[in-house]
């Protein structure tokens, strides 16, 4: 998919004060069985098509509103990943200036996650 200049240039903004990690950081973090909220931001059908195992779901679009409920903790370790890591980097952008201090996008999202041969599961939001 080909991205249009400006949101391109709003995310490259972001990656400057975004902290990232590459697919395999994450799926060591998770056999290691660190805790952490593992999130998916795409929409939801792109999330019930598949996502990775163990995610769970908050839209890039309800994220803001909706993450202090669901962590109200802002040192709370949270890895945020979407289709090719560009809307994760926005968001992460977004709740570190909401005050959440342990966020991280996971570069390449779902797209390095499949090429990886990592696993996946189906199914609607909880």
């Amino acid at each position: 998919m080909k991205h249009n200049p400006g949101f391109l240039n709003l995310v490259n903004q972001a990656k400057a004060r975004v902290k990232e990690c590459t697919v395999a950081d994450v799926r060591n973090r998770l056999a290691r069985g660190e805790r952490f909220h593992f999130i998916d931001v795409r929409e939801d059908y792109e999330f019930a098509k598949d996502h990775a195992k163990g995610a769970s779901h908050v839209g890039k679009g309800v994220i803001e509103r909706d993450i202090e409920t669901m962590i109200p903790e802002k040192q709370t370790p949270i890895v945020l990943y979407c289709g090719g890591g560009f809307r994760s980097v926005l968001a992460a952008d977004a709740l570190q200036q909401m005050g959440y201090t342990n966020v991280i996008s996971m570069d390449g999202g779902i797209t390095a996650w499949r090429e990886a041969g990592y696993p996946l599961e189906a199914g609607q939001p909880a």
